[in-house]
């Protein structure tokens, strides 16, 4: 099968389970099935530490899922969520420098830390999302169809247009005429959804081009990590796409920064 119509059919699969789950079961299974997710996505990334044994890696696995309900428990009690969203933020500036460095080695233990660190505050922030009333799951999936529209721009326009690189040590593929054609498509559907989730356009369209910038360099950080273990995929349950990383990566990046915008503009009734 060609490879960009198995995208296309995995993502629509993707796409009506997520609409299915979302929008059919209560939020607290939403967040027990996101959990799911985000334990997958461990698995996946503890596939980067050069780790063999299975007992380790489950582990490590494990580890990550008493810090997911620890953050359940705590936010926003005793940990606010723009704490959290605050600290998240300068970790993406780091990785940015990390990624305009590359190629330098990264230890399997630093690995393991930076793995909490990307995967962790994702969290906290679509469960703070999911949470808010009446209209959680619409700013999620507002939030999502931002990110997804950026995606798609950029490999469209970075494959027909694409000549200067973006990162070439780290993602040959990626250009910024493909960062500038997610930017249009992301602002684009921003602008259309804005008034559905109560976003005035005047916040929409930064916040979207934004989400664009931050969500290549999700997905630029998890490619340096993925070659600096010397993996193509972190996975393959997702065919034509890869693993569970491969289609969180920008998402991972984006949130933190939607949500730490939502506090801060008050745009929603999110507990911060």
């Amino acid at each position: 099968m060609n490879k960009l119509l198995q995208r296309i059919i995995t993502a629509v699969v993707l796409l009506a389970l997520i609409l299915t789950v979302m929008f059919a079961l209560p939020t607290a299974a939403v967040v027990a099935i996101l959990g799911t997710f985000m334990l997958a996505a461990a698995w996946e990334w503890a596939g980067f530490l050069s780790i063999r044994s299975g007992v380790i890696r489950a582990l490590y696995v494990a580890a990550f899922a008493v810090a997911l309900l620890g953050i359940l428990w705590s936010i926003p009690g005793s940990l606010p969520l723009s704490w959290l969203l605050a600290a998240s933020l300068l970790w993406w500036t780091v990785a940015l420098v990390l990624v305009f460095r590359f190629p330098v080695p990264i230890a399997p233990p630093v690995t393991a830390v930076c793995g909490f660190l990307i995967l962790l505050p994702a969290w906290a922030g679509l469960v703070g999302l999911l949470r808010i009333p009446v209209i959680g799951e619409y700013v999620v999936l507002y939030l999502l169809a931002i990110i997804w529209a950026a995606d798609v721009g950029a490999y469209f326009a970075g494959r027909h247009l694409g000549r200067v690189k973006l990162a070439p040590h780290v993602s040959p593929a990626k250009t910024w005429e493909g960062v500038a054609g997610g930017a249009l498509l992301a602002v684009s559907v921003a602008a259309a959804g804005a008034g559905v989730v109560g976003v005035p356009l005047v916040v929409a369209v930064p916040l979207a081009l934004s989400l664009t910038l931050i969500s290549v360099l999700g997905d630029l950080t998890v490619s340096l990590f993925k070659r600096n273990a010397g993996v193509k995929d972190s996975g393959n349950l997702f065919p034509g796409h890869g693993g569970v990383l491969d289609r969180f990566d920008s998402v991972a990046a984006a949130v933190p920064l939607f949500a730490s915008v939502a506090i801060w503009a008050r745009l929603f009734a999110l507990e911060a």
